[in-house]
């Protein structure tokens, strides 16, 4: 028999065996192919994936297992199921880390508090939990907004108005967090956003290696281990990305932990005589590690985790809350109303004022409408663990030991089983009870802030943050989306908007 024979029976027989395999399976959202198992159903929909793995958890009753080609070790167990949540991220705490595979995929974040587990993890979250129970950290972080907000991030709207021009709000609010967290992990301001419009912002290479980092960090997830590491030998691809932004990254924060010790300025960290502080997260994380010499790997780890979370998850928050509000005129007639009735905001620093926390407090039905838009778009899309020895789940799941779970914090904000027959609307009245108090979730089902012993430490001073922009902006101004313009989100690790969030300025009124 000749060889174009034996080609053409191996092709009769692996053609039968593909359109078999697809026939038995029409029906399901998902195919598990021979050899490339479900990874081309994730490829053709990676466009849309958050979405499409909506539609596949909840065709399988909100848990099922993903298989990947064959011979890569890439299967793992996805689910929605709060129980399921729960069980992972606190009842059996201890037996789901975050693992090997997780610290690979982020290794640029090192031993950062995202990165690690068990002693390690504690010694991190309590050293970070001390600071953020002092006093003065809650009155620096809203200081430092307060200067951004009235110093760049107002003047620049009013300007954006005056001139009628259309903005991407997104990377304004990446930019206006992003100066931030500068300010308070590193004391310095990079002063990524100007307080007038020009033809191009300006470009920061640190905040630019940022994004690019988490699209990178995204195709680890999706392709198989072997692949992104062979790309990476050979750096090419996003593995190439990848590389080029952890130098940037490295080099920025190398020379900032430099000059903070060492008292220089070659990237301005000591720029503005009337900043707030001498103070900055730098110098405490390393008072409050008592460390006797500057160890500059734990201080780069440490500041890496606290810049992606004070940049990236209030950004993305802020970017959608205000593109939900914008097309929900009914919502934001309700915001402006209570905030008129219950802010104060006649003084001339209200923001600094030291009644602001419980002012914020009265603001009830904003906070539904904050903790609305993150059940929607949370800024972590989903979360995974290992399992260090096999269990089995609530949902009768067994999981073997070293199995990948991943839950979809994205899917969880719309199954009906959580939220009801209306979980795909945005609709704030339903964090609003009876007697116009908030109304409290469970922290394994509203999952924006992670649930157990690894919830958010900074999920007061999130919202906190939140509530300032959103009371100086609405009051302030108006916000029309672009018709036409096409929001969904990005491919990676937060949850961007994929082309930004494109708007039109109207001067609504001005704060005194």
């Amino acid at each position: 028999m000749e060889s174009s024979e034996f080609i053409a029976i191996f092709v009769a027989i692996a053609s039968f065996f593909f359109i078999h395999t697809w026939w038995s399976n029409r029906n399901n959202p998902i195919i598990n192919w021979p050899f490339f198992g479900m990874l081309p159903a994730v490829l053709y929909n990676l466009s849309n994936i958050h979405d499409y793995a909506t539609t596949v958890l909840k065709h399988y009753g909100g848990t099922f297992m993903f298989k990947g080609p064959w011979l890569t070790n890439s299967n793992f167990f996805i689910t929605t199921d709060p129980v399921n949540v729960q069980h992972i991220t606190t009842k059996n705490f201890d037996n789901y880390i975050k693992g090997s595979h997780f610290y690979e995929i982020f290794e640029i974040m090192g031993d950062g508090i995202f990165n690690i587990d068990s002693h390690k993890w504690k010694h991190s979250r309590d050293i970070l939990q001390s600071l953020f129970r002092q006093n003065s950290f809650d009155s620096l972080v809203v200081k430092a907004i307060h200067k951004n907000l009235m110093g760049c991030l107002i003047p620049l709207l009013n300007d954006v108005s005056e001139l009628r021009t259309v903005v991407d709000l997104q990377d304004i609010f990446q930019r206006f967090s992003f100066d931030n967290i500068c300010s308070i992990v590193l004391g310095f301001d990079p002063k990524s956003l100007p307080n007038k419009l020009t033809t191009k912002f300006p470009e920061v290479l640190f905040e630019n290696a940022f994004n690019r980092m988490e699209n990178a960090m995204f195709y680890r997830h999706v392709f198989p281990k072997f692949l992104w590491k062979l790309q990476k030998l050979l750096q090419i691809g996003q593995e190439k990305n990848y590389s080029e932004c952890k130098k940037i990254i490295d080099q920025f924060l190398h020379q900032c932990i430099s000059s903070t010790f060492q008292e220089q300025s070659k990237f301005n960290c000591a720029e503005d005589d009337d900043d707030e502080s001498s103070f900055n997260m730098l110098k405490a994380l390393a008072e409050e590690s008592g460390m006797k010499q500057i160890n500059h790997k734990f201080l780069r780890d440490s500041a890496l985790s606290l810049l992606a979370a004070g940049r990236d998850t209030i950004s993305s928050s802020l970017s959608w809350f205000f593109w939900l509000v914008s097309t929900h005129p009914i919502v934001e007639a309700k915001i402006l109303e209570e905030i008129r009735a219950n802010f104060i905001t006649k003084e001339e620093n209200w923001l600094i004022n030291s009644r602001v926390e419980e002012n914020l407090n009265k603001l009830v039905y904003l906070h539904g409408a904050l903790c609305e838009s993150l059940r929607l778009f949370p800024p972590l899309p989903f979360e995974h663990k290992s399992a260090v020895k096999p269990d089995i789940l609530p949902s009768g799941d067994r999981v073997n030991a070293n199995t990948m779970i991943l839950y979809s914090l994205y899917s969880m904000g719309r199954i009906e089983q959580i939220w009801g027959e209306d979980c795909l609307k945005f609709k704030p009245e339903r964090w609003v009870s009876e007697k116009e108090n908030n109304i409290h979730v469970p922290s394994y089902k509203f999952i924006a802030f992670q649930s157990g012993p690894r919830s958010c430490l900074g999920k007061n001073i999130s919202f906190i943050q939140m509530k300032i922009v959103a009371i100086a902006l609405l009051q302030n101004f108006q916000f029309e989306v672009m018709e036409g313009h096409d929001v969904r989100p990005c491919l990676s690790v937060i949850l961007h908007m994929k082309h930004g969030l494109k708007v039109k300025v109207t001067k609504r009124g001005i704060i005194n």
